[in-house]
This record gives structure tokens, C-alpha cells and sequence, in this order.
């Protein structure tokens, strides 16, 4: 099945991780919906360079948050996974209690409930209890918990490497091959078995 790969960006700090995986798959020409929370437009013009009308003209569809009649609000119509990146705490709360007020809450639900790929990227700190309560049970639900909390044994110079590495993260766990990552092996502290796998 051709890949297609539902993103929702939310009304969180750290957009530019959705942006930058949006344009990652573009790269590669796989297909991609994206839907915008209201906040996460306004986020996306003050946190980043790029504007909402070029975010919606990268991804091969895109729909409003409010709409329930785009055919990625049924179960019925396939695609591969979804990732909410950076999803907030307002979205994992909602997905955790069963609230599916908008596109992107209901395409959690429809991942979770048709057992597809569903990636979570929360980017708040500290998390209260009830945010963890909320992760335990997206996780026990099948959802990959993947917090914006990036490795630094690459030596990251700028800004770009530390997006990248979460970039390169939720690839990885969509089964799609990058070089965005500087792995372990490849760091200063070399694992030579690995290395010469």
C-alpha cells in the first residue's frame, strides 16, 4: 500500500517539528494530509518563517481542523499512520478521554481503533500527573508516545540538527529510511559491532 501519512499540527511550542517533517516527506514524494489547529496557525507565524498558505500548499491535502466531512474522518478510508506533531496537552487529554471534537483528535481515534500507526509528540515540561496519566493510557491504547526530547550525542551545532533528530525519530518509527539522525555508532563513543553489522 502507498504510504499516506495524516499530520496534524497542534496549538503547541515546537511547530517547526511538524513543519520540518512535512517538508521531509515531500522530499521523498510521500503523500501527506495535514490538518492545522487554529492556535498552531497562529504559532506556526510567530515560532517560524513560513506561512500558513505554504504549509497548506506542501501537503498533498489538507483539510480545516472544524472539518468533519473530509473522507479522513471515517474509518472507511485507509491511510498508513497519523502523527500529531507537537501534539498538546489539550489533544492528549481529549484522545485519552474519548473527546473527538476535530479532525485531528478524530483521526487519533480512528488510528487507534483501526490498530494504525498513531505518533504522539507531546512538547510540554513538566508533566503533571494527569498528562501522565493521559500518556499511559494513549500508550495501553497502542499510540507511540514520542516526547520532543532530543538526543545530544551527536553534537548538535544549531537548531536545525536538534529538530532534525526528532524528525529523524518519527521517521524511524514510520518504517522510513533517513539521514537525519547522527546514530550512536556514528557519534564519537563508536560501537564497533554494530558499526560493522
Amino acid at each position: 500500500m502507498e504510504k499516506i501519512i495524516f499530520i496534524g499540527i497542534c496549538g503547541a511550542s515546537g511547530v517547526i517539528y511538524g513543519i520540518k517533517l512535512l517538508k521531509y516527506l515531500r522530499s521523498l514524494n510521500i503523500k501527506t494530509v495535514l490538518s492545522l489547529s487554529n492556535n498552531a496557525k497562529s504559532i506556526i507565524e510567530i515560532e517560524t518563517p513560513f506561512s500558513v498558505e505554504e504549509l497548506k500548499n506542501t501537503a498533498s491535502l489538507y483539510y480545516e481542523n472544524d472539518d468533519f466531512f473530509s473522507p479522513f474522518a471515517s474509518g472507511s478510508v485507509i491511510f498508513d499512520s497519523a502523527v500529531i506533531v507537537p501534539c498538546s496537552m489539550k489533544t492528549i487529554g481529549s484522545i485519552a478521554s474519548g473527546i473527538y471534537s476535530n479532525l485531528i483528535t478524530r483521526v487519533a481515534h480512528i488510528s487507534l481503533k483501526e490498530g494504525r500507526k498513531l505518533i504522539l509528540v507531546p512538547r510540554e515540561t513538566p508533566y503533571s500527573l494527569i498528562d501522565l496519566k493521559n500518556l499511559v493510557i494513549l500508550k495501553e491504547s497502542g499510540a507511540c508516545i514520542l516526547p520532543a526530547s532530543p538526543g545530544f550525542y551527536g553534537q548538535p551545532k544549531t537548531i536545525d540538527d536538534i529538530v532534525n533528530f526528532i524528525v529523524g525519530k518519527i521517521l524511524d518509527q514510520l518504517g522510513i529510511e533517513n539521514d537525519l539522525i547522527k546514530r550512536w555508532y556514528e557519534s564519537k563513543i563508536r560501537n564497533s559491532q554494530i558499526k560493522d553489522l
